[in-house]
């Protein structure tokens, strides 16, 4: 399956408005954000990316930006209470609704190992709304089930693609052989220039080994989210960003294989995808929004 490497997200310009009146932190909040990095200003985040504030509170950038005052641009950051663990409100989706999505799943997809992994990207369906939260899960997980038989294969199914895989022209080539970057995992990962990215990103070589990704549940769980929440694909912006400022779940079919079923190309996929996001949402007791094709 085709990954292409991220294309710049360029943020839209708001205007600041008055900083808010700010509560002293508690001594227990501010205790719980210690650890996180103090914020600088000028200095360019990412979304996802927690900061502390001058005031002890912490704060969740919710789009990128060079660094603006989280107190007075609040369009790119919200507050995030750190004292109650990465997703203080607990994951939008149930273990029992996670099993009612993928019936026949494989073992090595476990619900604890997606709850585990999304400390990795915080901001991922935990950000907007109820609804907002619920429909970016649906949506992440509509994908993932489209692209793995419902949670069933952790590699790609089609041997002969494997060699096609990698791009010689990426100045550090493809260490691990020809044929070492087919698609894995719950996003099916593919091409060494995003098992390279991927792997940079996490803090792991992937590049090096990209057997992590079939091998360790814990890992494939967090490339699954890392291009989800990062990567634009032969779209124009991430899956995170289509579903939190109401694009809709169609842009994240563009962004995951946009240029083999979008535009008329693969309708029947297309509406593969759109069924798992309906019959989710609808588990998730939620609506599906907007723009559910590509």
């Amino acid at each position: 399956m085709s990954r292409r490497r991220i294309s710049a997200f360029v943020a839209a310009l708001v205007l600041a408005g008055a900083a808010p009146v700010l509560l002293p932190a508690s001594s227990a909040s501010a205790a719980a954000c210690s650890s996180y990095p103090s914020w600088v200003a000028g200095k360019s985040y990412v979304t996802g990316n927690i900061v502390r504030y001058t005031d002890g509170k912490a704060y969740i950038a919710e789009h990128d930006n060079p660094g603006y005052d989280p107190t007075i641009s609040t369009w790119y950051w919200e507050p995030y209470a750190c004292d109650g663990g990465t997703n203080p409100s607990g994951f939008v989706v149930s273990e029992a609704q996670f099993n009612q999505m993928f019936p026949s799943r494989n073992s090595f997809y476990t619900y604890s190992g997606l709850k585990a992994a999304m400390s990795a990207y915080p901001a991922f369906a935990n950000t907007g709304s109820d609804t907002v939260k619920k429909q970016e899960a649906a949506a992440f997980l509509a994908n993932v089930s489209h692209e793995t038989g419902g949670l069933v294969h952790i590699v790609e199914q089609n041997t002969a693609n494997y060699p096609h895989y990698c791009d010689w022209g990426q100045p550090y080539g493809c260490p691990a052989g020809q044929a070492a970057y087919y698609g894995r995992g719950p996003i099916q990962l593919s091409w060494n220039f995003n098992y390279k990215a991927a792997g940079d990103a996490l803090g792991i070589d992937l590049l090096g080994n990209p057997w992590l990704v079939q091998n360790d549940a814990a890992v494939a769980w967090k490339t699954g989210l890392w291009y989800w929440n990062t990567q634009n694909g032969p779209g124009t912006m991430t899956g995170h960003n289509a579903m939190v400022n109401g694009a809709g779940f169609g842009q994240t079919i563009r962004s995951i294989n946009g240029l083999l079923e979008c535009d008329g190309k693969n309708p029947a996929q297309v509406q593969s995808r759109v069924n798992n996001y309906q019959r989710f949402t609808q588990i998730l007791g939620t609506t599906t929004g907007n723009n559910l094709y590509c």
